[in-house]
């Protein structure tokens, strides 16, 4: 007889975090069963999807009410799991407007929730703290400031460390001469290798590859004795077209441009320095001790939006915010120019003090990340839940 176990995220970088601990969770007790909504990972790693994730992937109050029949049904399906063929255990990923409400009726059925890799709510919305500390039975947190933020509000969480420790390793990557072999590309060993890395969503490549583009041609007028290498790593949702429209078209004849479309830690590792759109790219980036500058640009409104909203942080990349303090330069929205980007890669590859010192930053906040075995850390909260629960049910 399996125990189910229904798991939930609507988010790509959930989707694999959550794979990983369902993997664990399975190897540790092959008699687990897991069923919920999530995308290829979880559904890979042998989830029973009851809804698409995709169609919850949404960003903005448009894009929600026009979605709002798809989340209706979705909650409606995972309710009526939870009802019919009660889980042991309900894990939640992230995703918070719509995991809370689940986490409300888990509670009133009686079914331990346990909420792997917290809601940003250091970031904005803070007082959801003690209604997720209400509603959970266990909170796994990731990044390493979360804890002690939780408990100045009372709430109790475990650091897990970060999922990243896991997935990135230095060791396992391929160095720089293996990797331009691999590429059937022929460098000089003096070419400075610079790494262009303006996200993985269409709106992100339009509103920064051209930008990051002009800079990369900026750079190379201004020193034409050096050589350079340009390397635009291209997720499979990034069509070429799309590459071609954003300024790819008008620059490739005009740079040494090369666009990766595998092996994305290979690429990272190859570069001299990287410009990189803002996100989880900038952690890895991090462990891989890859200088970087990050960007940061939103529609006006949505920014003037985020600015009201968001007033508990001082920085936007993930790395300063861990740190505490600037590690890589940030360029948010009108001051992320190709001038200014220029700027920060010429002083980044050039001055060998400046390097060793970011370089040491991202060392420092690599090590802040905790050690490996995230999923395996998570996996025994989440069978502490179900033991308590059991324990609970005989007294």
């Amino acid at each position: 007889m399996t125990t189910p176990i229904m798991i939930v995220t609507g988010e790509a970088s959930g989707d694999m975090h959550g794979a990983r601990l369902v993997e664990t969770m399975q190897a540790m007790d092959p008699d687990l069963s897991f069923s919920g909504i999530g995308g290829h990972e979880l559904a890979a790693a042998g989830v029973e999807m009851l809804f698409d994730a995709s169609r919850l992937a949404v960003v903005g109050i448009t894009e929600v009410i026009s979605h709002f029949g798809d989340i209706l049904a979705a909650r409606k399906a995972l309710i009526q799991r939870m009802e019919n063929e009660k889980p042991a255990l309900l894990i939640l990923i992230d995703y918070p407007d719509f995991n809370l409400l689940l986490a409300a009726k888990a509670k009133k059925l009686g079914i331990p929730v346990f909420y792997y890799i917290s809601p940003q709510v250091w970031a904005w919305r803070s007082g959801r703290v003690r209604k997720i500390g209400r509603l959970t039975d266990r909170i796994g947190v990731i990044l390493p400031f979360e804890k002690d933020f939780y408990a100045a509000r009372g709430v109790a969480v475990d650091f897990v460390g970060h999922p990243l420790k896991d997935t990135v390793k230095k060791e396992l990557v391929a160095n720089r001469e293996e990797f331009l072999q691999d590429q059937n590309l022929s460098v000089d060993p003096a070419t400075r290798i610079i790494g262009l890395l303006p996200g993985s969503r269409s709106k992100e490549i339009r509103s920064l590859l051209p930008d990051f583009l002009a800079a990369a041609h900026n750079l190379v007028q201004r020193e034409q004795e050096k050589k350079w290498l340009f390397l635009l790593p291209c997720a499979s949702t990034i069509s070429e077209e799309l590459l071609l429209e954003s300024g790819l078209a008008e620059y490739q004849d005009r740079l040494a441009l090369h666009v990766v479309s595998n092996k994305r830690y290979d690429v990272m590792a190859a570069c001299d320095a990287v410009v990189a759109a803002s996100g989880t790219v900038t952690l890895e980036l991090a462990i891989l001790g890859i200088p970087t500058l990050t960007t940061y640009r939103l529609s006006l409104r949505t920014y003037q939006l985020g600015r009201l909203l968001i007033r508990n942080i001082r920085y936007v990349s993930l790395v300063n915010l861990i740190a505490d303090q600037e590690v890589i330069p940030e360029l948010l929205q009108d001051a992320v120019t190709p001038e200014a980007i220029a700027d920060h890669l010429q002083i980044m590859v050039n001055n060998s003090d400046y390097r060793e010192k970011m370089i040491q930053g991202l060392a420092q906040v690599t090590e802040k990340l905790g050690p490996s075995g995230c999923a395996k850390r998570a996996a025994e909260l989440a069978f502490t839940c179900i033991k308590q629960e059991a324990a609970s049910q005989c007294d």
